[in-house]
């Protein structure tokens, strides 16, 4: 699941910042607000299994 997570979140990235470069005016930011989304989300969840996984040791 991490790994996922982690591959999720470097591809999110990768083309969030890719659409300023490809892509201009309301399609450019649709793409930047979704993959930033789905970045956000998948690394506040990548930090709440680190915290759960650092309390149960």
């Amino acid at each position: 699941m991490k790994a996922l997570l982690w591959l999720v979140l470097v591809i999110a990235v990768a083309v969030n910042v890719s659409t300023s470069f490809a892509f201009d005016g309301g399609k450019q930011v649709a793409l930047s607000v979704s993959t930033g989304t789905v970045a956000i989300a998948s690394a506040v969840v990548l930090f709440l299994r680190w915290r759960k996984d650092r309390a149960a040791s």
